[in-house]
């Protein structure tokens, strides 16, 4: 067992008021043995001893929502979330088409109209244009949603004849709902177990350089196959981030238990994304008829949450609006009028995103234990007075999104995550996020949004005593250079990792640094 003492920087979570930080730290094999002022620490009995040159020690971040493959073919394909347009949106597809011409599907991630100044996504033949005629599947930033070529809709028409007839069907538009998940599915298919691998290492590697000690890989059949969900949790096994896994299926606690996930949770769709007008709402939205979709009903989530619990595995969904939140409310409480409360909590169960719960809501489910998944990201690029959550919702509906504070004040566990690809990782973004909510009465002190990006990612996943520095927890820790500025000025910058360390693992060291 190695001993390893830490000197000559600060040690401890963000924003300390009225105590002063520890400035020493031992490490003994894969557990945090001493804390305490440098003056004070013991290295006659340590085998290394590590300068850190001013730098900043904290607990290793966790990402509670993350889609590794989708992640790592932005990271390393066609990325269209900073296109400032529609047409230079477009001028990326161009180039990307020429430089892989007969390479099969092209698939792109990010584009977000409600950014452009032309307020509309492509059409499907200026789709074709840019493209010279490929097989194209553009995914909206949220992934409800996507534009597809000519080219590639034949091909799943010549499997699906019904294409046209399913919901979420459109003739030149973005396709959402049932005709959306026929064309993801055709499209996906053509990467290969070699690509698939490239872009779980990838993702994973870039979140090594963040400071990530483990994420939450959220699979299910309508989001990866079976083997791109046992490649990245493979993956996590080697030596990188941690990888727990979730598989998303209505009535899956046998086939998630088969795949080695944590539970039938994740993105088992309750609703859909407001960007894409399908997350479901209690009033119809602002800028078009209707008020989204409801994917599932209250007995349909009952009945998954009392098999879950009944299996001791967590049950979750994917919910936004305040519509599909009563659904799954009244879901689980009548899961627990069936099974106990006691037996629900146990459970440990988790929702992701909650963007619109009301008092009642945060009250049934802190009652019954359940963890909240949350992306502050989303607030810090469309909440506000005038970007995409007013347009969607209408100013007073928009400035209830994602109310962090009330949530904490209700009891619910928080655990932040990137929804990556949606938003891209970037653990110090989503704390600042937090903390400098764009509706102020939703924000969050410094230290319970750290905390929600690490101890709450690990009590998400069922692991307690972890994300904290103190003697006796596991050595997950990240080094940094400095200590991050989370005011509101500091929105363009974070600290740079020098070291990203998991359970006493080194997984990552930045170059010349803490030789």
């Amino acid at each position: 067992m190695t001993t390893t003492l830490l000197v000559g920087g600060t040690i401890g979570r963000p924003g300390r008021p009225g105590r002063p930080a520890d400035t020493a730290m031992v490490v003994a094999g894969d557990r945090i043995a001493w804390l305490g002022a440098q003056q004070d620490a013991d290295a006659s009995d340590v085998d290394l001893v590590v300068q850190l040159d001013g730098g900043h020690v904290t607990a290793a971040f966790v990402d509670a929502h993350v889609h590794s493959t989708a992640t790592g073919l932005a990271l390393t394909g066609l990325d269209l979330t900073a296109a400032a347009s529609l047409g230079a949106a477009l001028d990326q597809v161009e180039r990307h088409a020429r430089e892989r011409r007969g390479l099969g599907i092209m698939l792109g991630h990010g584009w977000d109209e409600t950014t452009w100044p032309e307020r509309r996504p492509p059409t499907r033949l200026e789709l074709d244009r840019a493209s010279y005629g490929s097989a194209v599947y553009l995914t909206r930033i949220d992934v409800h949603s996507a534009v597809a070529s000519s080219a590639l809709l034949a091909a799943v028409a010549a499997a699906r004849p019904d294409l046209p007839g399913l919901p979420g069907w459109s003739e030149s538009g973005p396709l959402t709902r049932d005709a959306h998940h026929a064309v993801r599915t055709l499209a996906l298919a053509s990467v290969t177990p070699a690509q698939r691998a490239g872009a779980q290492r990838a993702t994973l590697d870039r979140c090594a350089e963040l400071g990530i000690a483990a994420v939450h890989e959220m699979g299910g059949p309508h989001l990866s196959s079976a083997e791109d969900f046992a490649s990245i949790l493979e993956l996590g096994q080697g030596p990188g981030p941690m990888v727990f896994g979730y598989w998303g299926e209505l009535g899956g606690v046998e086939r998630a238990r088969e795949l080695g996930a944590l539970g039938a949770a994740g993105d088992l769709f309750a609703d859909g994304a407001l960007g894409s007008h399908t997350a479901y709402l209690r009033a119809v939205y602002a800028d078009t008829d209707g008020c989204g979709f409801a994917y599932l009903g209250a007995a349909q989530v009952r009945d998954h949450v009392v098999a879950c619990s009944a299996a001791g595995v967590q049950a979750g969904f994917h919910v936004i609006g305040d519509a599909a939140l009563d659904v799954v409310v009244a879901g689980f409480t009548a899961a627990a009028d069936r099974v106990g409360v006691e037996a629900v909590r146990a459970g440990g169960h988790r929702l992701e995103h909650v963007e619109m719960p009301d008092a009642g809501h945060l009250a049934a489910l802190a009652r019954l234990g359940v963890h909240a998944s949350v992306q502050p990201v989303f607030d810090a690029l469309w909440g506000g007075a005038d970007d995409m959550y007013a347009a969607r919702l209408g100013r007073q509906r928009a400035q209830a999104m994602n109310p962090f504070a009330a949530m904490a004040s209700a009891g619910l566990t928080l655990a932040f995550g990137s929804d990556s690809p949606v938003t891209g990782l970037g653990p110090w973004h989503a704390v600042r996020a937090a903390v400098n909510h764009r509706t102020p009465q939703s924000a969050l002190p410094v230290q319970a949004a750290f905390d929600a990006h690490t101890a709450g990612g690990w009590q998400a996943a069922g692991v307690l005593g972890e994300g904290r520095l103190e003697p006796g927890a596991p050595a997950s820790y990240a080094v940094w250079d400095g200590e991050a500025d989370l005011s509101a000025a500091g929105a363009g910058t974070a600290p740079q990792c020098l070291r990203t360390t998991v359970r006493g693992r080194t997984i990552w060291t930045r170059q010349g640094a803490l030789a």
